[in-house]
């Protein structure tokens, strides 16, 4: 069968949900989870087996600046008494011509940077979030029908 054109999926529809609220102005968001693996060799066989060892995920969330909320959440770890800023993060995809939406819940979110100041003449100005995150959940997921 044939790829059916009209259900690739439109990045226009990716939505990023931070704490309840739709950060409508992300322009871009990816997140990853690298596996680590270790070299295990075998006897009897000349091929090299794998045995995962760890998970790192990682990410970012790039949009426009509209307010200093990111400053203040994460910038709660500057202080000597503060603690670093821990939130979840919910990535949406929901093409309206695709198969269904999908959600994807990353858990444990730290972010790694406070984004102090950034800005360049005749420019929007716009932010670059990256973080590493502890765990995800499929909550919804896109199926061919």
């Amino acid at each position: 069968m044939a790829l059916d054109a009209t259900r690739t999926i439109n990045g226009s529809f990716g939505e990023v949900w931070h704490e309840g609220k739709w950060l409508t102005n992300v322009q871009k968001a990816e997140a990853n989870v690298e596996i680590d693996k270790e070299e295990v060799n075998r006897s009897g066989t000349r091929w090299t087996g794998h045995k995962v060892t760890k998970l790192t995920g990682t990410g970012t969330v790039s949009g426009y600046k509209i307010t200093s909320d990111f400053i203040q959440l994460i910038g709660s770890v500057g202080s000597d008494k503060g603690k670093p800023y821990v939130s979840e993060l919910i990535f949406k995809l929901a093409d309206p011509e695709s198969f269904g939406a999908e959600r994807v819940r990353l858990k444990g979110v730290q972010f790694d940077k406070i984004p102090l100041g950034n800005f360049e003449v005749g420019k929007l100005v716009e932010e670059e979030l990256p973080f590493t995150f502890s765990g995800y959940d499929l909550l919804d997921k896109i199926k061919e029908k």
